[in-house]
């Protein structure tokens, strides 16, 4: 076990510090909104964001939700154990899901508009036994997710400082506790951008530190010699002559395809994604999942190639054991190396910000499911307004507490963010293609939907199972944490298909889109309902899906098939220039992700920006800056019709 490289007082500033100010700032960001541009925490604005956020915001978000603890500890592990296959095979093996998730976004707007929730749209078209089955999905899905997110926390802020890893696992989601029971998913969308943008910047010191400046490093060529010397002394297996150098490598193609696989469920069942698909204007859903897509794909990419490939060239023979590595503690580890106590407290923030951004996704995915599938749909069908508002405050924090505690556990019983990374595909990509038919299939029964699911999930732990046992000779832990879920993915698709196509339905789409309803609180809905209605055309949604299933389809390919598998069939191992060439395409890539995700948001929002310093300034000088309602409208129709220009 490593010792820590910052003082214990460093990580109860960040947890807690951190923490605060982001709560305290998010709650007065919440209180300028309802100030200056009216937008008052209805039940709608409360979930939905009235389905008026833009491009550039819903991008970040997406790059925020997708950004977990694993993105940045995974990929370098990966990086560590693969070499440069690694960080490419995690980047684009959970790129393409975000990037296919716009064809369901676009469907969402065009076929159930009104939606709260995917499992509405499942309760709608198949009644209560599906949504029940589904309900049990999407609410496993958030756990598993939850949990990694504070496994992998955790477990780096115990490494770098010492602080205890249960207190951890409460703290960590503290803050985000608060300000998302102020400010519901705009809130969230907010913290989304600020968590992104930091990221980005210290990604940026990272590459820039490592590839230019470091005396350790410093350079491209330094740190391709530094691997060939490594590919010497642990040549790693696999891999073309061993070496860290080249995308033949058969463990980095193994994890590529668990990627791949697992990454979908997580995605298409997880209601976090779903919501900012609901929260978008209709105009803005298919290029936020594009954007968000491929800008989200610099992080892991970027990331893993500097840190990743930098602790196979610093971290040599030190202590780190399987279960550091396990862990992801190879990034903390290389940064501290690196760049000293500065480069272990930026990577404390890097995960703080990974860790506290996705978990205010999930929370706010949880509390919909709660309020909407559980609540209003088996307590109380009625409940609008503050009663709504109400239940979706207790579901955060009952989620939140719940979820400390489970994360607790699985600390307790030696259960790894590594394990949980493999298990999650296991557990969720059963419901993928069922819960995607259910938007873009009208041939799919309720039977075929709720049959695949439940026998992919039995044939998935079974196959997990018995795999153990028979290569292992045990059920551990340890045995049961290399395993695939390709059963667990592709056996519900064969069944669904076979079945629906035996005993076709003929769903009629206008049932969702008309059964489904927004929920009107008060005369502040009415008037926003006025502002993002003129991209709602029937023509330009079915224009918007054809562009973004051709568009999704082609960047999969070149990111799964074309890109990598004529360098891993050819056996090629890098060349001094070809590495630098490579190096420099993640540069690149890393700087163009920054601006689209960090200044084009606030490119965009400007004019509710200047509103809101505008009003703060006529406050502070004792003039009052509350705008009126019909100077909102002006502002909302201002801004669309700047995009559309």
């Amino acid at each position: 076990m490593v010792e820590p490289i910052l003082n214990q007082g460093v990580g109860w500033g960040i947890i807690l510090g951190f923490g605060g100010f982001f709560a305290v700032v998010m709650t007065l960001l919440t209180l300028a909104q309802s100030r200056y541009l009216r937008e008052f925490q209805t039940s709608e604005m409360f979930m939905t964001a009235h389905r008026s956020v833009r491009t550039g915001l819903v991008a970040s978000a997406i790059v925020s939700s997708w950004t977990w603890a694993a993105t940045l500890l995974q990929s370098s592990t990966v990086a560590y154990q693969y070499g440069v296959s690694g960080p490419f095979w995690y980047a684009s093996g959970a790129t393409i899901q975000v990037l296919l998730f716009a064809i369901l976004a676009i469907e969402l707007k065009r076929k159930a508009p009104n939606a709260h929730t995917f499992l509405e749209i499942i309760n709608v078209r198949y009644g209560k036994a599906a949504h029940i089955v589904f309900l049990c999905f999407g609410l496993a899905t958030n756990m598993i997710v939850t949990a990694m997110l504070l496994l992998g926390g955790s477990a780096v802020v115990e490494a770098l400082t010492g602080v205890n890893i249960y207190a951890s696992c409460f703290l960590l989601p503290l803050g985000v506790l608060v300000y998302t029971l102020f400010g519901g998913i705009k809130a969230t969308f907010l913290t989304d951008y600020v968590h992104t943008t930091v990221i980005f910047i210290v990604l940026l010191s990272f590459l820039f530190t490592v590839y230019c400046t470091s005396p350790k490093i410093g350079s491209p060529n330094a740190m391709y010699d530094l691997l060939e010397a490594a590919s010497k002394v642990k040549p790693v297996d696999g891999n073309e002559g061993g070496s860290y150098l080249t995308m033949n490598s058969l463990q980095g193609l193994i994890f590529g395809i668990i990627n791949i696989v697992g990454n979908f469920g997580t995605v298409f069942v997880d209601n976090a994604y779903w919501q900012r698909a609901i929260a978008s204007r209709p105009s803005s859903t298919v290029h936020a999942y594009l954007i968000g897509g491929l800008a989200w794909f610099a992080i892991p990419f970027t990331l893993a190639t500097t840190m990743g490939l930098s602790g196979v060239a610093v971290l040599g023979n030190s202590n780190l054991t399987d279960s550091d590595v396990s862990a992801g503690l190879v990034l903390p580890l290389a940064a501290s190396n690196i760049m000293g106590s500065a480069g272990g407290f930026a990577a404390l923030v890097l995960v703080f910000m990974a860790v506290t951004s996705a978990s205010s996704a999930e929370l706010i995915a949880v509390s919909s499911i709660y309020t909407y599938d559980i609540y209003r749909t088996y307590i109380h069908s009625g409940a609008i307004g503050s009663q709504v508002i109400n239940h979706s405050h207790y579901s955060v924090i009952g989620f939140g507490i719940i979820m400390g505690g489970l994360a607790s556990i699985l600390n307790l019983i030696g259960v790894k963010l590594g394990y949980m990374y493999l298990l999650m595909g296991i557990i969720s990509s059963p419901a993928v293609f069922p819960v995607a038919f259910a938007i873009t299939w009208r041939k799919q029964s309720a039977m075929a939907a709720i049959v695949s699911s439940v026998i992919g999930v039995v044939c998935g732990i079974t196959a997990w199972l018995v795999t153990a046992q028979q290569l292992y000779g045990e059920l551990t832990i340890k045995s049961t944490g290399d395993n695939y879920p390709i059963v667990s993915i592709f056996v519900p698709l064969i069944i669904t298909l076979i079945w629906s196509f035996i005993f076709p339905d003929n769903f009629d789409f206008d049932v969702t889109r008309t059964k489904l309803q927004i929920l009107t609180d008060d005369e502040i809905d009415e008037n926003y309902k006025h502002v993002d209605q003129s991209d709602t055309d029937p023509h330009k949604l079915k224009k918007a899906f054809k562009f973004a299933l051709w568009s999704s389809i082609i960047l999969t390919l070149i990111l799964v098939v074309i890109w990598p598998l004529p360098m891993y069939f050819s056996k090629y191992v890098f060349s001094k220039p070809f590495f630098t060439f490579w190096v420099a395409i993640s540069m690149i890539w890393a700087i163009c992700a920054t601006v689209a995700v960090s200044i084009f948001p606030v490119v965009e929002a400007r004019q509710s920006v200047f509103r809101v310093i505008k009003g703060v300034i006529l406050d502070i000088t004792g003039k009052h800056g509350e705008a009126t309602v019909e100077e909102v409208v002006e502002v909302k129709h201002d801004e669309v019709n700047n995009e559309k220009a």
